[in-house]
């Protein structure tokens, strides 16, 4: 079998059209050796719904199988080791069945099988929007995590003898030990401190002016906290020269916030990343101007990725706006296929060549929304209204006065049968004028969402980070709904 760098390497420069046919034999083999005879969920999906392994034989097939979505993998009362129907499972007399009787002849087979599939590692979904839900790695697992490192350090240009601060809180979470394997798979230096939770902020700054880091890499809001620390105590960061952001989106506005921190006299690049506990690994940008995203450079050779229209599932075309949907094509542990992400792409996915890099790989745009961000909000007794959330954290996050902010959502008078309110809270900068900056971000919003704040209040720095729990939480409380409680 040919390594999957080289292959990548391959296939960083090859026409779209050669790139879908070989997502098309690895789909075919996939589903026919691996998904359909190990895993106990899909062979049931397959089986209930009438589809055969040799159904589906291109990316356009894939329209035939039924969608998979996170209620599929949570918990029940019945059955509260779910996670476990989507692993591949293999035994003695579905592999004779399924596979061909040449490859049973091989003197390693059994040291094959436990490195294929037998879990050695285990990440976990955040539980923002739900239970957590477990993602099993086999050793091949691992190798692909290390592969998607590799391929992440070589599209960020990161230099063999870079050191690096790894700032992603520490958790079995898929961020941190991206990373964690990114270092080690192109040995560069990664200093992995936990974050905010484990060494805490004074420990973080610390450690920069020790390791002087080439780049950083962590959550926007935590990274955004640590360098204004820096900023304001005066602290050297004129050795930082790239810093990737990973768990939420990062609009142009606040790449030029952080790097007006840096104060640097050369070029520095901010870079998003894009990944899901499901996918088990991670995508991202290439190094562009601040105010320029390239998109999300995928890995056609490990997945297929759709994009549908979320109300009727029907399958967009390039360039068109629609959700994610995920499918592993080169994996083993817990795999999924036709997985709903529940992420809308403005702009959806494009095959064109990337014009900064010039790789060929299907490229995801970079404009994503949460579908569970856009919530209905009865700001009136007669209707209600849907309303992006993203959109206050884009024009909150861009504002060079703002420092730090919360919003609530809350019932008038806390009365459950009364109207939605917003609250906005915020710490500003020395010398803002408040009342003029309340009244621009109120005609912002109210232009960009149609809705707008009924109460704003500026609060100290240090009670905004402790309520948002920056330093503290796996994930930044930037939306209180207030509502649900």
């Amino acid at each position: 079998m040919i390594p999957a760098a080289e292959i990548y390497a391959q296939v960083l420069t090859l026409p779209s059209q050669r790139i879908r046919e070989l997502q098309n034999e690895r789909l075919k083999h996939f589903i026919s050796h691996y998904l359909y005879p190990f895993s106990p969920f899909y062979r049931k999906l397959f089986d209930r719904s009438g589809i055969k392994p040799t159904d589906i034989r291109c990316k356009e097939d894939l329209s035939k199988i039924p969608f998979t979505t996170k209620e599929d993998l949570l918990p029940t009362e019945d059955q509260p080791t779910k996670f476990l129907d989507f692993l591949l499972r293999p035994d003695r007399d579905s592999i004779k069945r399924y596979w061909p009787k040449i490859r049973l002849l091989n003197p390693k087979l059994k040291q094959n099988l436990e490195d294929e599939f037998r879990p050695i590692f285990m990440t976990t979904t955040t539980g923002t929007t739900g239970q957590p839900v477990s993602f099993l790695y086999s050793t091949y697992d691992i190798r692909n995590l290390h592969i998607s490192g590799t391929r992440l350090i070589e599209l960020f240009e990161v230099e063999k003898n870079s050191r690096a601060l790894n700032l992603f809180p520490y958790a079995p979470h898929l961020a941190f030990w991206q990373v964690v394997f990114a270092g080690l798979s192109k040995k560069v230096l990664i200093l992995s401190t936990g974050g905010g939770k484990v060494v805490g902020t004074e420990g973080n700054l610390r450690a920069i002016a020790k390791l002087r880091p080439n780049f950083l890499i962590g959550v926007p809001g935590y990274i955004y906290h640590v360098l204004r620390e820096a900023h304001t105590r005066k602290i050297d960061l004129s050795f930082i020269d790239r810093i990737v952001l990973g768990a939420s989106r990062v609009p142009p506005g606040f790449k030029e916030k952080l790097a007006n921190l840096l104060n640097r006299k050369n070029k520095i690049f901010i870079m998003g990343t894009y990944g899901f506990t499901e996918a088990r690994c991670a995508w991202g940008e290439c190094p562009t101007d601040i105010d320029i995203s390239s998109g999300y450079h995928t890995y056609p050779d490990k997945e297929i990725f759709e994009i549908i229209d979320p109300k009727t599932g029907e399958v967009r075309q390039e360039g068109e706006d629609g959700e994610i949907v995920y499918t592993n094509i080169d994996s083993r542990g817990s795999c999924v296929l036709r997985y709903r992400t529940g992420d809308y792409a403005k702009g959806g996915i494009t095959y064109q060549r990337c014009p900064f890099c010039k790789r060929t790989v299907p490229r995801i745009s970079s404009n994503i929304t949460r579908l569970w961000d856009i919530k209905e909000l009865k700001l009136t007794k007669i209707k209600g209204s849907l309303v992006n959330l993203n959109t206050f954290a884009e024009i909150l996050n861009a504002s060079k006065e703002v420092l730090e902010w919360q919003i609530e959502i809350r019932k008038k008078d806390d009365d459950p049968y009364e109207v939605d309110e917003l609250v906005l809270d915020l710490s500003l900068a020395e010398g803002v004028d408040c009342e003029a900056l309340k009244k621009r971000l109120s005609e912002k919003t109210l232009v960009e969402t149609e809705v707008s704040f009924n109460e704003m209040n500026v609060l100290p720095l240090n009670e905004l980070v402790s309520r948002i729990e920056i330093e503290s939480g796996m994930k930044e409380k930037r939306i209180v709904d207030k509502r649900l409680l």
